[in-house]
């Protein structure tokens, strides 16, 4: 296999004229199928085979192992996809920074976050942002805390909120704050009429809504709840704190989630901060990939997002 040296076409391959062939690539690599792939492009199979294998040859370097089961990058493929990724970012960049000098900020932000934002926090910091600015444009990824990062990596996001990341040298912190873990109960439940922290042993009294293994919350509980040495008689378990929420209101049952995504408006469940001694703050992180400059619209977003959770 012939490998991409430093005086090869790379630097022609980076040209405008290469854009619609680095989505091909970038869509292929993902997907592992031409056929998959020439759907969503609306192109033939054959003619998408065309462009990728024309871009190897004045490359000089194949990009994918044809296996039985798909297309699968090879290591030059690797290097590959992670340029034509810096250089769409770049891109992005640019044409942000040309739209912010007309006065009419544009542009389109990816955000990955942990389900505790994605019903309240997020949505209400979208609003607020496109209000001010409404021709830039949202995605909004809810993925567990494991797959946050991922999807800063694969540039799939350009801003992750997450809950509990694990430590790892691609993601770079720009805000870390520790935030209660809350119980939530019902209005009319009997944990609902004091104020102040609550205990977890008295939420453990009652039946639980207990978050599954795919939310970081999980392992908070099961830390303090070995601490504590107390058993949890749980009603359900699930992955959705949508789910969590709406039992809870049928039910005399307690669940648990952190003060930021407690939905403000919903008169119908109470949060109590569950008492320090228990149980750990959970750890809020704003962060973006490392070495990554941010096109206009998603840094000025970020920025709002931290403001929002530091104030």
């Amino acid at each position: 296999m012939k490998t991409v040296g430093p005086r090869s076409g790379f630097r022609e391959a980076g040209t405008m004229k290469h854009l619609r062939t680095f989505a091909c690539i970038l869509d292929v690599a993902k997907s592992g199928s031409i056929r998959k792939s020439a759907e969503r492009l609306a192109l033939t199979p054959s003619a998408l085979t065309r462009k990728i294998q024309d871009f190897e040859q004045e490359m000089g370097v194949t990009l994918f192992e044809r296996l039985p089961q798909g297309m699968r990058l090879n290591p030059a493929g690797e290097l590959v996809v992670r340029h034509i990724r810096d250089q769409l970012s770049d891109f992005d960049r640019i044409r942000s920074q040309i739209a912010d000098l007309s006065g009419e900020r544009r542009g389109h932000v990816s955000v990955a976050c942990s389900q505790a934002f994605a019903h309240e926090f997020l949505p209400a910091q979208i609003a607020r942002y496109r209000a001010a600015h409404q021709l830039v444009s949202f995605s909004l990824m809810v993925r567990d805390h494991a797959h946050v990062v991922s999807a800063l990596t694969a540039f799939e996001a350009d801003l992750a909120v997450v809950l509990q990341p694990p430590p790892t040298p691609e993601f770079m912190p720009l805000l870390v704050l520790e935030q209660p873990v809350c119980a939530i109960v019902a209005a009319d439940h009997p944990l609902a009429a004091t104020a102040g922290p609550v205990r977890l042993r008295d939420c453990l009294r009652w039946p639980v809504v207990m978050p599954d293994r795919s939310l970081a919350i999980r392992y908070l509980l099961d830390a303090a709840r070995t601490r504590v040495s107390l058993p949890a008689q749980v009603a359900l378990e699930t992955g959705s704190f949508e789910v969590m929420r709406g039992y809870a209101m049928r039910e005399h049952v307690v669940t648990f989630q952190i003060r930021a995504g407690v939905p403000r408006e919903d008169q119908r469940l109470v949060a109590r901060e569950i008492d320090a001694r228990d149980m750990a703050p959970a750890q809020t992180v704003v962060g973006q990939l490392r070495g990554r400059t941010l096109p206009v619209a998603a840094a000025r977003f970020t920025e709002q997002v931290i403001r929002a959770l530091a104030g």
